[in-house]
């Protein structure tokens, strides 16, 4: 079994919740933004904007976003 440093997803069992990070307005560098499943069939993520935390908020790909661009 691998040892992983990121927890076990209490969702599916099989993932891993990995910690995503983003930058605020300003441009600083927000740590730990988001915490995400890496079992793609799973889709849990948490996410905390303006001290507010969300669950399981739609993970869009960032290539659709690159083409309306």
């Amino acid at each position: 079994m691998e040892n992983s440093p990121f927890p076990k997803c209490l969702k599916c069992d099989k993932g891993d919740l990995v910690p995503l990070s983003d930058f605020g307005s300003q441009g600083a560098s927000i740590h730990y933004k988001a915490w995400v499943c890496t079992n793609s069939d799973c889709g849990f993520n948490l996410k905390i904007r303006n001290g507010e935390v969300y669950l399981n908020e739609p993970i869009l790909s960032g290539e659709l976003r690159a083409r309306s661009h």
